[in-house]
């Protein structure tokens, strides 16, 4: 017994069945996770080590090119990328992409043991190596906190205490701030009191660091119990430092010890006057200055509180705790203070997944439309309800999968919707034609559904294989765009047991047999009608010119690929948030003082302009990552980043395109980028070219040659925001020791060092211990003298160890001068590199390099160096050679499937043979509109395939069947595509107006032409072109015998 005919035996089974599909099918909807785009690993980790006052060559040679060698020895690795800066190092190392999410935990470990045990050869007074691999970790709710009338000090305890209580909100993993200005404890000394009350810098010092140490006095027995001894003394509150005594000289020391070992008490006057810090320095409680990083919201000074979902959970359901807790707390706070919603991933989730569900209803509307009015109301309530039920079996899948509903699985849903009704039609098409010729409806639906069951079947698994190459790329895009083979494999073979078990029950009680029996024809032929005697003679017309048909189509393919040359190239389309980002790179050197200063000139702009909605503006570093697609940018002083909120993303356009040249007018000094937002896996800069060469390459030649690109960039009116990774170069100051009059005065590189760090910036004595927090005790100058330092660096004085006596810098040095230097060192795959980055003007990416690189590549390179071309060219070769090895296995299956269907060798040669001309209506619609052909219209080419694939079986089970009732080959291949005809243009029709609304975001739009046009093309090529080839590789004769 039959699939179909056990279910319409067991109806009631079938119908509680039904019952459950659909009650589970709306519990699983409302209870799926919801994400704005899916989720994909970045295999990225940073290595940042401090190695306080190093030049950037010693940074790459004592410390990142050590730390390198240790990570060169993971297999795993596939590309390092280094900067070596003054004093600090950054590694970043790419992990290859065939490690997934659940195996990079094992990598990072093994990382950070490499990095362990390379510690003991790093230089002394390098710090710990700080191993940062969480960059797959999103912040999917920023609040911005400002205080109108508080000072730093009063708005970060507010952030802190919004901090502790939002973490406690269900579904909150982590609670971070950024902005806030590390604390430190400043002691102002005056030189000149110092050196008059005769105290040297060592005592002060060590008087500190004692004072404030967790010291261990051990335990006592009394009396049968054993008590702890605990000195205290430590500082209760910063102000206690300016109480600790220190003694006046070095002399009282001395006589102690002398006393101490000899017994004899000096009668000699000694100095025992003592004397506090605070009689000869300032001491306060305060935040590092310079500053580190600054925020602002709205041209106001603020504080950001970054909060992340727990992974795998519905972030709409811990927005809406975080929203009713923080309004309870917003009542609590005290008039000034502000809370602004900066970033709600929740709300932005809510309305991209609600424009999904109106697209979603609006392609399953279009279906039901179609079919009733193709195949009456009766056919359109079957064929409709039939899709409703697979949708909502997808959905209990996806809840037991842990599939959550965002952009790709909705978007595989409505894509997949023509082929969901393409098995129904096939099956209630089957029953009204056999109903019609006065068949019994049992055994029409019995008949209809199980003859064509398995190829069916076959062709729903191929329909399904042809997007297995996404879920098993291993590239950052198969990762993101992986549940679209899920999606649509679940839904296609649901939709098949639907049409094989709910449709044939549904068909015997629901349809009735025409009125007219006699069907479309006057002669009873239900394929009588206009439409099919047209199509027959086309079609016969065909077969017998059928040389002639297939040189005509073979031309028009080829000029479909020539003029596919011309149609535009890109990875991933831009977003639509209703946000933009402005980039903003001063000169190399500009403190970030400075840099906070010349930002309020375009906050004011952007602030004053009412098409936007807030400002947040992050200086010295990228903002809190809440958009995974976006990498953050690398801590730089002189860097900052505006991102702009608007209404709508009506208003990104003009916005960016104003502000373009407006920066370039009124910042011409500086490097400043405006771009919106990517979709997917994108990159920061589009154009990355590295220019390598050895590991002791010349950075002058790097330089030169990188000098020769950015000179072909700015000729060509394609390129804009040229610019290179290295920097300018800047000056630094330069303080010559003497051997001679330096060692004479007992004064040593350290203490010259200690004193223009001191005189400036300031210098670490000690700590300070608040509760569990540890802060740093710096001594510096006062501000008088650190102001007449700054344009006297000669004046400086230096203090020689254990002395009380000071002498000016110039004494101690040959000369003091400016020079310049390299301020970065970048290093790739342990090279020198210097890497030459751009951005696209007004055409996409292949277009820039197609207009640029035969000059480059014609740049003369000297032995050792190489072009390395990176950023969106290397991301999307990575991207579609992933695509590669699940090619094969498809291939493999799709062609055994075929062989096993037909139990022969030409059917795929046949089906094969007519897949590439559906390039014609690809090429057709992308050039004339320039739409860019990048992954996502890859994805829709590879879902043609299927498709095609799926009617061509259809299609060659039908000449099959007819083979078997005795019609000739002729008759079989006319007969075979007429009774087809209606069925393969219903389906496409409904796959076609069924990915209209995906025309509405700028992410399907690529695929969605694509299907539309290529499969408008593939349904005449499978319903007109595979009967040719069939003829043809058949050598099927015409009644005419003649074939030409």
């Amino acid at each position: 017994m039959s699939l179909p005919a056990v279910a319409i035996e067991r109806s009631k089974l079938t119908w509680f069945i039904v019952f459950l599909i659909v009650v589970g099918g709306l519990f699983s909807y409302f209870n799926l996770g919801r994400l704005e785009d899916p989720n994909f690993t970045v295999k990225t980790g940073v290595i940042i080590t401090p190695y306080p006052g190093a030049s950037p060559e010693e940074v790459e040679l004592e410390v990142t090119d050590r730390i390198e060698k240790a990570i060169q020895e993971m297999p795993q690795v596939r590309y390092i990328y280094s900067l070596s800066k003054p004093g600090l190092s950054i590694i970043k190392v790419d992990m290859k992409q065939s490690y997934s999410a659940d195996r990079l935990p094992q990598v990072w470990d093994e990382l950070r043991k490499k990095i362990s045990d390379i510690k003991p050869q790093l230089p002394l007074g390098t710090a710990p190596p700080d191993i940062i691999d969480d960059f797959s970790f999103v912040y999917g709710f920023v609040l911005a906190l400002t205080g109108d009338g508080y000072n730093y000090s009063e708005l970060e305890e507010y952030a802190k205490y919004l901090k502790k209580d939002l973490s406690l909100v269900p579904g909150v993993s982590r609670a971070e701030l950024w902005g806030v200005q590390p604390k430190v404890v400043y002691i102002d000394v005056s030189e000149a009191q110092v050196a008059e009350l005769g105290i040297t810098t060592e005592t002060v010092m060590a008087t500190l660091a004692q004072q404030n140490f967790v010291v261990n006095a051990g335990s006592v027995n009394l009396a049968e119990r054993r008590l702890r001894i605990e000195v205290r003394g430590e500082f209760d509150s910063a102000e206690d430092i300016g109480d600790v005594l220190l003694r006046r000289s070095l002399l009282d020391i001395t006589a102690k010890a002398a006393a101490d070992v000899t017994g004899i008490k000096s009668t000699a006057p000694r100095e025992t006057d003592v004397i506090r810090i605070r009689d000869i320095a300032e001491v306060r409680m305060g935040y590092l200055e310079p500053p580190i990083n600054q925020m602002r919201f709205n041209g106001k000074p603020a504080l950001a509180l970054s909060l992340a979902n727990v992974e795998g959970g519905n972030i709409l359901t811990t927005g809406a705790g975080l929203d009713k807790r923080l309004e309870e707390l917003l009542a609590e706070l005290p008039a000034g203070i502000e809370v602004e919603k900066f970033q709600w991933q929740s709300n932005l989730v809510e309305e991209s997944i609600n424009g999904f569900v109106v697209n979603l209803a609006e392609s399953i509307l279009i279906v039901l439309v179609i079919l009733t009015l193709a195949m009456g109301w009766r056919m359109g309530v079957v064929i409709g309800s039939g899709l409703l039920l697979t949708i909502l079996g997808t959905f209990i899948v996806m809840a037991i999968m842990g599939i959550d509903l965002q952009r790709v699985s909705l978007g595989a849903l409505v894509v997949a919707l023509g082929m969901m009704v393409d098995n129904s039609i096939v099956v209630a098409d089957g029953v009204s034609v056999r109903l019609g010729k006065g068949m019994e409806a049992k055994k029409a639906a019995i008949e209809a559904a199980a003859i064509p069951l398995w190829p069916l079947l076959g062709a729903t698994v191929i329909a399904s294989l042809a997007f297995y190459p996404v879920f098993s790329a291993k590239a950052d895009a198969g990762e993101y765009g992986r549940t679209l083979f899920i999606v649509v494999g679940v839904s296609l073979m649901i939709s098949w047991l639907i049409s094989a078990t709910v449709t044939p029950l549904q068909c015997m009680g629901f349809l009735k047999a025409p009125e007219d029996k006699g069907g479309e024809g006057a002669d009873g032929d239900p394929y009588g009608g206009r439409m099919f005697v047209a199509f027959r003679n086309i079609l016969t017309g065909a077969i017998r010119k059928r040389f002639l048909t297939i040189g005509v189509v073979v031309l028009v393919l080829g000029a479909a690929l020539i003029g596919f040359t011309k149609v535009p190239q890109q990875f991933f389309p831009d977003s639509t948030r209703a946000q933009f980002i402005i980039d903003y790179w001063a000169p190399e050197g500009t403190p970030i003082e400075k840099v906070s200063a010349d930002l309020r000139a375009i906050e004011q702009k952007l602030i004053d302009d009412p098409r936007v909605a807030d400002i947040g503006t992050f200086i010295g570093s990228g903002g809190p990552r809440f958009y995974l697609p976006v990498d953050p940018e690398f801590p730089y002083q002189s860097y900052a980043q505006i991102i702009i909120n608007t209404p709508s993303f009506a208003e990104v356009g003009p916005l960016t395109e104003e502000m373009e040249p407006w920066l370039n007018e009124n910042y011409s000094s500086v490097m400043t980028r405006v771009r919106k937002y990517t979709v997917g896996p994108g990159d920061t800069w589009p154009f990355e070219l590295r220019i390598s060469g050895p590991g002791d390459a010349d950075l002058d030649t790097l330089r030169g040659l990188s000098e020769q690109v950015m000179d072909i960039l700015r000729e060509t009116p394609l390129a804009k925001q040229v610019r290179t990774d290295m920097r300018q170069r800047v000056q630094k100051v330069v303080i010559d020791y003497s051997q001679e009059r330096a060692r004479w005065a007992a004064v040593t590189r350290g203490n010259m060092a200690s004193a223009t760090l001191r005189a400036y910036d300031g210098l670490p004595i000690g700590v300070y211990r608040e509760g569990d927090n540890t802060y740093p005790i710096i001594a510096r100058a006062v501000s008088e003298e650190r102001s007449r330092a700054a344009g006297s660096l000669d004046l400086v004085q230096v203090k020689p160890t254990l002395s009380v006596s000071t002498l000016p810098l110039a004494q101690v040095s040959d000369q003091i001068s400016l020079e310049w230097e390299d301020p970065i060192i970048s290093r790739w795959s342990r090279r020198r590199q210097i890497a030459v980055q751009a951005q696209p003007d007004g055409v996409t990416y292949p277009a820039l390099r197609a207009a640029v690189i035969d000059k480059i590549e014609a740049i003369e390179l000297p032995p050792g160096y190489q072009l390395f071309w990176d950023g969106e060219y290397d991301s999307t070769v990575t991207a579609q050679k992933s695509l590669v090895p699940g090619m094969v296995p498809s291939f493999v299956v799709i062609v055994l499937i075929i062989v096993l269907l037909f139990n022969a060798y030409m059917p795929p040669v046949i089906m094969f043979a007519a897949i590439p001309f559906a390039m014609i209506g690809v090429t057709g619609i992308m050039l004339p509109t320039q739409t860019p052909f990048g992954f996502m219209a890859l994805l829709g080419l590879m879902s043609l395939v299927g498709m095609m694939i799926k009617n061509s079986i259809v299609l060659l089970d039908e000449i099959n069947n007819n083979l078997k009732l005795g019609l000739t080959q002729y008759q079989s291949v006319v007969e075979a595509a007429v009774s087809r005809l209606r069925p393969v243009i219903l389906a496409a029709l409904t796959t076609v107006l069924g990915v209209m609304p995906l025309l509405q975001d700028a992410f399907w739009v690529s695929m969605s032409m694509t299907i539309m046009a290529g499969l408008t093309v593939g349904t005449a090529v499978t319903m007109l072109l595979v009967p040719v080839f069939y003829a043809t590789f058949y050598k099927v004769k015409s009644p005419e015998g003649k074939e030409n």
